[in-house]
């Protein structure tokens, strides 16, 4: 989509603080971070929500579920542990309609 931010990004269009790239995904710094590590994982593929996705997006999804492993383990070094986020639609708080996952960590987080 021509106006959405994240697919800007994902096409080199915006800039970002980079943490990985694939041909599938990219993961980048938030720019608001709630914590001390902040990360954002999105497909290269523009889908707005979850509530979107359909089972043609099932391997999508597993294959994002599993860069979100291997950034936090391997790029961020989460060892103590870290939290997966998706908001889901405004009122689950996403304020940009691509989905996408956060990794926060870096410290033990309040439930």
């Amino acid at each position: 989509m021509s106006d959405c931010l994240f697919c800007k990004i994902a096409n080199g269009d915006t800039p970002c603080n980079k943490v990985y790239e694939d041909e599938d995904f990219l993961a980048f710094h938030d720019i608001h971070p709630k914590a001390p590590t902040h990360v954002l994982v999105i497909p290269k593929f523009h889908l707005p929500t979850l509530a979107d996705a359909t089972e043609q997006d099932v391997a999508l999804l597993g294959l994002m579920m599993d860069r979100v492993r291997h950034i936090a383990d391997k790029e961020l070094h989460l060892d103590a542990g870290y939290r997966v986020v998706i908001n889901v639609r405004e009122g689950g708080g996403q304020e940009v309609f691509h989905i996408h996952t956060h990794i926060l960590g870096g410290k033990k987080l309040p439930f």
